[in-house]
């Protein structure tokens, strides 16, 4: 194929490279003169390993060249591939100022163009980055319509500094944004040597990727290096209580809790977050991070009763059927439960609860499963009932938790025009016909 790629930085040099070894011919491009001339000298305008060979082979063999002139890269080539600079501006968001500068200059330089051109993302960019601001430049400054000789996919990189080149050729997957019915065919070739799974999704999911997996990175670094001094203070090698930890494949170092929803509770997480912050104040560490894990717990918390009232104010009226009370499915432990503290959260603000769960039955709670829900619901038995078509019976709006598969028939069978809040994604909740659905988080 022939290639144009607007940013010759980390990514792009890399790019230039990988893509020119596997066949391609490739063209650098990029405002930087001093760049322009050692990409074309064979060189490498970055330190980075294995680079400087796959430039200098493909520089030789005729495959690589470099260009600050716009026009005749996009003129000699069927794909340009962004990856200038996205850098943080003043206030803490992106600067898109290099992204809208090569966009409007790939843009004029299609509108002299007789054939088609694909233009591909791969720098990291805000969702919403497709739709609200490059393809509308693109549109506008080629005179061309999205999808009529002008195409547009997202594309971003997951390569890391000091081993970008292997990244490159052994990827975990290739993503793309496209827009729906676009299978990417011109892409799946390009990079089907490198294997690894292909994703097609939509354009706002690909770009959120990259951020998710860079933010997530952070996390766990800080989680590591917070913990890890705790850990320390009280006589711990650190490196080997992580080892261990990292041995843990089914929940630890896996996909589990990796899914958007609802708050956490039980019996367990709560107070042995808190028992390891006694841990840090004893030890004498500040638990920057793990100091705001409960209060980020309990906003989520305050965000869904936020929801719960905007539909409430725009029905008119206070009357909600709650499904799930224990802090799981399947379970009739009530302590520390978010669904509780969601309830309490309505009961306090006056709103008429009904509540169904199968298997809290207020009668056979003991110990301090009883004595935490008398404290903090102490009249539960009066809002509890006994089948999912006596929750929902007079009202129209329904928050979902979690529900037994034995009862969901009878859920849904009773749901009519219902505005039902889902807080773990239920599939049978989402394609229901008749009800105004809406999830928690996407």
């Amino acid at each position: 194929m022939r290639i144009s790629i607007f940013g010759i930085g980390y990514v792009g040099a890399v790019s230039c490279g990988c893509l020119a070894s596997l066949g391609h011919t490739v063209i650098g491009v990029d405002v930087a003169a001093d760049k322009v001339a050692m990409l074309n000298a064979g060189q490498s305008p970055i330190v980075e390993a294995e680079i400087d060979a796959l430039i200098a082979e493909a520089v030789k063999a005729g495959r690589l060249t470099a260009t600050s002139d716009v026009a005749a890269a996009v003129l000699a080539s069927d794909i340009s591939f962004i990856s200038v600079g996205t850098p943080s501006a003043a206030d803490g968001s992106v600067s898109m100022v290099a992204v809208d500068a090569v966009a409007t200059a790939i843009g004029q330089a299609i509108r002299g163009k007789a054939g088609a051109h694909s233009v591909v993302m791969r720098s990291t960019v805000p969702p919403g980055t497709a739709e609200t601001r490059v393809i509308p430049i693109l549109e506008r400054e080629s005179g061309r319509t999205h999808g009529d000789g002008l195409f547009y996919y997202s594309n971003p990189e997951f390569l890391r500094e000091g081993s970008s080149v292997r990244d490159f050729h052994a990827p975990p997957f290739t993503l793309i944004g496209a827009p729906a019915g676009d299978d990417a065919t011109a892409l799946r070739a390009l990079y089907a040597p490198v294997g690894g799974a292909f994703q097609i999704t939509s354009y706002r999911t690909a770009e959120s990727v990259k951020y998710l997996s860079n933010v997530y990175h952070a996390v766990k670094l800080a989680f590591a290096n917070e913990a890890g001094a705790v850990l320390a203070a009280h006589g711990v090698d650190a490196r080997e209580a992580f080892r261990l930890f990292c041995e843990d494949r089914v929940l630890n170092i896996s996909a589990a809790y990796l899914r958007p929803g609802f708050s956490f509770g039980g019996s367990c997480l709560p107070k042995d977050t808190r028992s390891f912050l006694a841990l840090a104040e004893a030890g004498g560490v500040a638990p920057t991070l793990l100091g705001q894990l409960l209060p980020s717990n309990q906003a989520g918390i305050e965000r869904t009763f936020a929801t719960i009232a905007g539909f409430a104010a725009d029905h008119g009226e206070r009357r909600v059927a709650l499904f799930g009370l224990a802090f799981k499915q399947g379970t009739d432990d009530l302590r520390e439960s978010p669904f509780v503290t969601l309830a309490e959260r309505m009961l306090g603000r006056g709103y008429d609860l009904a509540i169904f769960d199968r298997s809290v039955q207020v009668a056979r709670l003991t110990g301090s499963n009883r004595a935490y829900i008398s404290r903090e619901i102490p009249h539960l038995e009066r809002l509890m009932v006994e089948a999912p078509g006596a929750a929902l019976a007079g009202r129209k709006i329904a928050v979902v938790g979690h529900i037994a598969p034995a009862d969901r028939p009878a859920m849904l069978a009773a749901l009519d025009g219902h505005t039902v809040l889902d807080l773990t994604g239920m599939a049978e909740l989402r394609d229901h016909p008749g009800i105004h659905y809406h999830g928690l988080c996407w």
